[in-house]
This record gives structure tokens, C-alpha cells and sequence, in this order.
């Protein structure tokens, strides 16, 4: 039995917490997704063209609503195809391959059938190219250090394409290089104030790799309770005196991964995604914020999921 990918079972976790929301409040964040789509079946950002990244957290969304079916996904699928050919960062390769997950789940839409037989192989070695000898991933070929992020989405890719690890060890022990006083983790090696998303990172990174200890998961518990402002939401780091729906998602996500969400004040984290909740749909980044965007709409309904699901099974 195929077992179960990281990102495959929070679209689970957060599909069930949504649907504890009433359908008139789904279906309005629904209907702003909808609405931005492109005419070329992708999404873009609050500039540009349609581009794989706000590709893959619009259909994220519109998955853990329920509504990722139809000619929006059949126009999706068209754009995922379009996008196959041609070298991709690290990240644009994760929107390509769980979007097209998504779609075949959601939808019955194989994105990938006419691909070449070792497509997979090709992608993993090619993210194998951004390997450093200090056992992480780079974030592009120019890289010399390795990212926290980077490797973990390296994972994530390799989990979606049912390829094994490379030398998880080394993996392990890369990501426990990253890990600072204060429990938590920096983005490169550098850096000496840890942050919630490199923690975040850090965590689901060791979580894929069975690498976490009890120590670990005690500090890294506590560090992302510290982030919690008095707005209710987490900020990115202690610099930053003004919390964030990314932060807020990712920092809440890793305390329940941790079975530490307890540590902050649950209440206090959906008063301030609602806050940021438009009421015609959508969602801002953050208090200073004047504009909504698909990204941040999927932060915003993952937030919420989350404390949704955490209430149903108290």
C-alpha cells in the first residue's frame, strides 16, 4: 500500500478543519479563487503572469475547499502541461508535481501521461545537482550554502515523486547544523537569530526523516510560542514586531505537528486570521497589507482549518 506523502496529509488535516467553516464563508473564499484564474488556466501574483508558484497555492486552496473539479481544473491542467518543459528553481518544481497531484486526486486529471517513461528520475537528479557537501540542498545551481527550506522541499518533491531519500543522514544532521540557542532554526548557516518559517522548515524536514528527539522538539516548541504577538498571530522573527499569516500558519502547523499548540493562544491566533479576512473573500498578508492575493488566501483558510480541526478532536 502506497503510504502517504507530508503534504498529502495536511491536505487531508486542513480539508477536514475547512469544513468545520460554514459553506457560505467557503464558497466566498471559493468564488475569489475562481475568480483568479487566468485566461491561460494558471494564477499569478498581484503582478505579472500566471506562474507555477501562485499556481500551486490556488489549487492548494481550492482543494481543501472541495472545488478543484470542472473546466477550472481542466484549464489548470492545461497550464501544469504547459509548464513541463524547461529547467525550474526548486520550488516551481513542488507547485508543478503536488499541483498536478492535486488534480488527478481532485479532478481524475493525469497531467504528467504524456511525460516521458523516467520523468521522475530526471527531476531527481536534477535536484540532486543542488547538493552541498555539508548534506542540504542549495537554493539554485549558483548556491554554495545550503537552505533549511530548500532541503525541505527537496523532500517533499521526492516524497511526491516516490523517489527514496539521498543519504537522509546527512540530511539529518545538516538541518541539526541550522538549530540555534534560542531552539530554533536559521535559513543558512550564517545567520544567528533563528526564524518560525526556517523553524517550521527544520521540524517537517526531521519529521519526513524520523530525525527528531525529544529535546529538539521541547525547544522548538517553545522558541515558535515565544512568536506569538499580542495581535494573536506569530511573527516571522523576534526583528519583526508584527505577526504574519504565513508565520501564523506555519508556526501553528509545526506546534500541532508537535502536539505543543497548547503553548499558545489558539483563540487569539483565529481572531487575528479573521481579522485579515475579507468579507467579499480572500485574505491580506498582515495588518500593514492592501491587497489580497491566492498565496495568503491559502495561509489564511489554513489557519483557520487547522484550529478548526484542533477544536474537533478536543
Amino acid at each position: 500500500m502506497k503510504q502517504i506523502t507530508y503534504l498529502e496529509d495536511l491536505t487531508l488535516r486542513l480539508a477536514t478543519g475547512l469544513g468545520q467553516l460554514s459553506e457560505e464563508r467557503r464558497g466566498r473564499h471559493a468564488k475569489y479563487l475562481s475568480a483568479a484564474q487566468q485566461s491561460d488556466g494558471g494564477f499569478a501574483g498581484r503582478e505579472g503572469p500566471s506562474d507555477l508558484y501562485y499556481t500551486g497555492f490556488a489549487l492548494r486552496a481550492l482543494a481543501i475547499s472541495g472545488e478543484l473539479h470542472g473546466d477550472l481544473a481542466e484549464r489548470a491542467a492545461e497550464f501544469l502541461r504547459s509548464q513541463l518543459s524547461g529547467q525550474r528553481a526548486i520550488i516551481d518544481f513542488l507547485s508543478l508535481i503536488y499541483a498536478g497531484r492535486l488534480i488527478e486526486i481532485s479532478a481524475g486529471i493525469d497531467v504528467f501521461a504524456d511525460s516521458s517513461p523516467n520523468w521522475r528520475e530526471a527531476v531527481g537528479a536534477e535536484l540532486e545537482t543542488l547538493r552541498r557537501d555539508d548534506g542540504g540542498y542549495a537554493k539554485g545551481h549558483e548556491g554554495a550554502r545550503s537552505s533549511t527550506y530548500h532541503s525541505f522541499l527537496v523532500l517533499l518533491c521526492r516524497e511526491l515523486l516516490e523517489l527514496p531519500h539521498v543519504e537522509p543522514e546527512r540530511i539529518v544532521e545538516f538541518v541539526m547544523s541550522q538549530r540555534r540557542d534560542d531552539g530554533g532554526f536559521v535559513e543558512i548557516a550564517p545567520m544567528t537569530k533563528s526564524g518560525t518559517n526556517p523553524t517550521a522548515a527544520a521540524i517537517g524536514a526531521l519529521k519526513i526523516l524520523d530525525g527528531l528527539t525529544e529535546e529538539t522538539c521541547q525547544d522548538a516548541a517553545e522558541f515558535l510560542a515565544d512568536m506569538q504577538t499580542d495581535e494573536g498571530g506569530l511573527r516571522a522573527n523576534t526583528r519583526i514586531p508584527i505577526a504574519d499569516l504565513l508565520s501564523t500558519f506555519t508556526g501553528l502547523l509545526t506546534l500541532q505537528d508537535l502536539n505543543a499548540e497548547g503553548m499558545i493562544d489558539t483563540a487569539a491566533a483565529r481572531r487575528f486570521a479573521e481579522s485579515l479576512e475579507d468579507e467579499t473573500g480572500g485574505f491580506l498578508a498582515a495588518a500593514w497589507d492592501t491587497g489580497m492575493d491566492v498565496e495568503y488566501t491559502f495561509y489564511g483558510l489554513g489557519t483557520l482549518a487547522l484550529i478548526s480541526a484542533e477544536s474537533v478532536t478536543e
